[in-house]
């Protein structure tokens, strides 16, 4: 597949970098006739320019090329450290109420959240509509309005409420079961001739199921049996522990994730989200944290009217939907190794290189302010899992980012203090290199299996910390020192 942001259009980004060899005068750029490098910008500030030209330039496929603002220098971006996702999603919405409020210049449609997977859309979804703030999801559904999300809201409605017939007919063959529409329709059928009784009377019994349907009634009977399971289970288990069965027990997940395509895995963590926001709402209702509660909560939030007059919503949209957009103030969230740049891409530098384009993208949709955040930990699949801070925030200039995450010093991610340095070794235990102490801007480093590099940020305070380390023709990783033995060059 073609290296691109838009590698699922079979666009090509090396036809430029090969330009001049192929079709030009291959002369050297200050002299070339034939190409012509479009660098003045007309949108972003300087600082948010700057910062997109850093993190840029650790590509190696590239055109020599360095965007030139013709506006003010504008405000430092901003970096927000959240303990997870919940908090990450509360940081955002306050900082656009807050801008909202002191900037009359500004409405609605002046914000956009911009994330690397649509199934982040929805912890911001559900502090918008906690606040009655209107929004969009562009280029995509709403979390609730998704199919996978339906399909499996049906299921979990008829195990609350099996008359729901609506919501029999939707997921009585999804995945497939071999209940196809004549079968529905011999058993739609049968309850208009009983006088209009609810399907699930006829699903329920074993006999006349088999009586109508005959060899189609294995694919019904599986249905009714896993339906019959769960609400038995209602007032022993918890919603989430109901959804996961129900997932596993249906075969849903097993079918996403036999398809492997990116879509599939889009579907997937959408299912995944949905089961985190079902353990979310436990944890914060728990005077009724019942499956019941929140299926109710669930169809509030997916009736909602976007509400929004014109164009004055919020956008919420996945990066790759951002080309071509701008907005005077973006939050770029979720920068988190394995989430930005995504796990696909981590053993594969080509594919970083492509993740790194991409943040690229998001950075320069930016006209006036640039927020980015990432989480300590965030939820995957009702786990909390620690997260590491992105690679590429490592490879953002520090004197023009201010970030809330070293306390007691100076806004930004590294303070060199080199003076103190025979101070903090002497207070280091030998060889543990867990604290923020026992590192400092400069150290040169050995590693297992990227040799020998030198640490260019520290992330964090305490023991709870990360180096950002350049290991020369590795290219910058962010490194948990707890986790993986570094030693100092000798």
């Amino acid at each position: 597949m073609h290296n691109s942001i838009y590698s699922f259009r079979a666009a090509d980004f090396t036809i430029l970098m090969n330009f001049q060899d192929d079709f030009g005068d291959g002369q050297p750029d200050a002299e070339t006739q034939t190409m012509v490098k479009l660098e003045e910008n007309y949108r972003s500030t300087k600082n948010i320019l700057e910062v997109a030209n850093h993190l840029i330039e650790n590509n190696t496929e590239r055109i020599d090329k360095v965007l030139r603002p013709t506006r003010g220098e504008g405000e430092s971006v901003y970096c927000y450290r959240a303990d997870d996702e919940t908090a990450e999603a509360d940081f955002v919405v306050s900082q656009i109420r807050n801008l909202e409020t002191q900037h009359p210049e500004l409405h609605w449609g002046h914000f956009a959240v911009l994330y690397r997977t649509n199934a982040q859309s929805r912890a911001f979804e559900e502090v918008l509509t906690r606040y009655s703030i209107p929004y969009q999801v562009v280029g995509g559904l709403r979390f609730y309005d998704r199919r996978e999300i339906k399909d499996v809201l049906a299921y979990l409605r008829v195990i609350a409420n099996p008359s729901d017939t609506v919501s029999i007919n939707r997921v009585i063959n999804v995945p497939r079961r071999g209940v196809g529409k004549s079968t529905l329709d011999k058993l739609e059928q049968a309850t208009q001739t009983l006088g209009g009784i609810p399907l699930w009377e006829i699903l329920s019994d074993e006999t006349s199921v088999k009586t109508l349907v005959g060899r189609s009634a294995k694919g019904v009977l599986e249905f009714a049996a896993l339906v019959k399971k769960y609400r038995q289970a209602l007032d022993e288990q918890k919603g989430s522990e109901i959804i996961q069965g129900v997932l596993q027990d249906s075969g849903y997940l097993a079918v996403l994730k036999a398809e492997g395509t990116d879509e599939a895995d889009d579907r997937f963590s959408n299912v995944q989200e949905l089961y985190n926001a079902v353990l979310q709402f436990e944890e914060e209702n728990v005077d009724d944290p019942s499956l019941l509660a929140f299926l109710a909560n669930a169809s509030l939030a997916s009736d909602l009217d976007d509400a929004k007059e014109g164009n004055k919503a919020i956008s919420l949209m996945t990066l790759h939907s951002s080309k071509g957009l701008e907005f005077p103030v973006v939050f770029l969230v979720g920068l988190e190794q394995g989430l930005f740049p995504n796990h696909r891409s981590l053993e594969d530098p080509a594919a970083t290189e492509e993740e790194r384009r991409l943040c690229y993208v998001g950075i320069t949709r930016a006209k006036e302010r640039l927020f980015i955040s990432h989480a300590r930990e965030r939820r995957l699949y009702g786990n909390r899992e620690p997260a590491s801070p992105s690679l590429f925030l490592g490879e953002l200039p520090t004197e023009l980012i201010t970030c809330n995450s070293i306390p007691n010093l100076p806004q930004k991610w590294t303070t060199p203090l080199r003076e103190a340095r025979q101070q903090r070794e002497a207070a280091a235990k030998p060889g543990s290199g867990a604290h923020e102490l026992d590192w400092t801007v400069g150290d040169v480093v050995v590693h297992k299996s990227y040799g020998t590099g030198e640490v260019t940020h520290i992330f964090g305070a305490g023991n709870k910390i990360c180096l950002a380390i350049n290991f020369p023709g590795q290219g910058r990783k962010i490194i948990d020192p707890k986790i993986s033995a570094l030693q100092r060059a000798e």
